[in-house]
């Protein structure tokens, strides 16, 4: 390579969790020297910019406004919300199915345009933080990144329970079930995804996957407080484990409350849960009789609610590692940013999944003694009140993240992705 700075594609899918863990990797790149650009799917123009890297945006095949696009995935999840309270075997069909067809559509649309842009660029490298395969990529021939940030249990392994099922290791029999279900429920858009891949001359994948792992090298976003013992060691060369991936934001200036001495607690469910209102006001009522104060992240609905107690502070967006760092507890989905976050600044989780990978980390979180985990919205106010009451007043859980904490931050995970992606791109 010659000696001008590398230049780092960054293609992540679009949600916030994979976006803004690309943006730590990427400012620890350019604390070394690298060039970074990211590539956007619509609607996520602005994410990047920002934080000041170059944006380029994918224009679909076909013609669809940036508002046409934010009405259908708002339409989408507005849709499913009722399967949010499902078990994950139960949300197979209702939603897993559904939404893997949606982003093998989403590749078939949007690939063309990848591959005319990556052309263009040319970049050293590709970093794809995806759950899914753009054949643009592979047919470019460029060296490419794979970031696992959503779970751990999305490579599997003999010891790992399924991915997107919420088990433990040693449930043999709802494994088996679950395994044979979800290969059922995804089916049609495997089958869909393998003829698109034939008609690009690559490779059928294996039942059920619609992604392999990178040739190069493979980043997991799994902090080891909460990693899981393989029975199939992977190749340090190929697979780096990261601990926590937090990008920098500018400190966050806290509200005054009546009650500055209460513990913080901060809320948020991301864009899945700031959409179900109903289910949030019904929270803010509980929060209103425990001695803490909570900033609660409501997303586009701010104007929906009125009455808020003096203890709750309610905004649209927040800058969400500058309020974790500040936190007593963390009330969230089970997003794997989120969790990795609230590790990272030794906060304990109340997890309350609603899909996905928020399942997966809930389970990790009791198993681990990182936190606890409650149904979305099957509890009463006595246990919502008795949950969090409970977390804060767990005085030895509290120590063991905070002595974590110490550890995850002398070797923060953005860093050791920015050397692992150079030292690849010098090779």
């Amino acid at each position: 390579m010659s000696n001008r700075a590398p230049l780092i594609a960054f293609f992540p899918e679009a949600s916030f969790g994979a976006a803004l863990n690309c943006v730590a990797i990427a400012q620890s790149l350019a604390e070394l020297g690298a060039e970074s650009v990211f590539v956007c799917h619509p609607g996520f123009s602005g994410v990047f910019s920002q934080y000041g890297f170059k944006e380029y945006h994918l224009s679909r095949d076909v013609d669809v406004s940036q508002d046409e696009t934010e009405d259908y995935w708002q339409e989408f999840i507005e849709r499913h919300t009722p399967h949010f309270s499902l078990s994950p075997l139960d949300q197979l069909d209702t939603y897993v199915g559904p939404t893997w067809d949606a982003i093998v559509e989403t590749v078939e649309k949007e690939d063309g345009s990848l591959y005319s842009l990556l052309g263009r660029l040319s970049p050293d490298l590709v970093v794809l933080d995806n759950v899914i395969m753009f054949p643009a990529i592979l047919r470019l021939s460029i060296p490419w990144v794979r970031v696992i940030s959503c779970v751990e249990t999305e490579l599997a392994d003999a010891n790992v329970p399924p991915y997107l099922s919420g088990l433990s290791v040693g449930d043999e029999s709802a494994i088996q079930t679950f395994n044979e279900a979800y290969l059922k429920a995804v089916e049609p858009a495997w089958h869909r995804y393998q003829k698109f891949r034939q008609s690009h001359k690559l490779p059928v994948l294996s039942d059920g996957e619609f992604l392999e792992p990178s040739p190069w090298l493979n980043l997991l976003l799994a902090p080891s407080m909460v990693r899981r013992e393989r029975s199939e060691v992977l190749p340090k060369d190929k697979f780096v484990y990261l601990e926590g991936c937090v990008r920098r934001e500018a400190p966050f200036n806290l509200p005054v409350f009546a009650k500055d001495t209460f513990p913080l607690v901060y809320v948020s469910f991301g864009s899945l849960g700031a959409i179900d209102v109903a289910l949030m006001q019904r929270m803010i009522r509980v929060f209103e009789r425990i001695e803490a104060r909570f900033i609660v992240n409501v997303g586009g609905f701010l104007e929906n609610y009125d009455n808020v107690p003096d203890n709750v502070f309610l905004g649209a967006w927040f800058a969400q590692p500058s309020i974790v760092k500040l936190a007593d507890l963390f009330v969230h989905h089970g997003g794997n940013n989120s969790f990795c976050e609230a590790l990272y600044f030794g906060v304990p989780s109340l997890v309350m999944p609603y899909c996905w990978d928020g399942h997966d980390n809930a389970i990790r979180a009791v198993e681990t003694k990182t936190g606890s985990m409650l149904h979305r919205s099957n509890w009463t106010d006595e246990e919502l009140k008795d949950h969090i009451e409970s977390l804060l007043d767990n005085n030895s859980m509290k120590k063991r993240l905070r002595d974590n904490a110490r550890v995850m931050q002398q070797q923060p995970g953005s860093a050791t992705a920015a050397n692992a992606i150079l030292a690849l791109c010098s090779k």
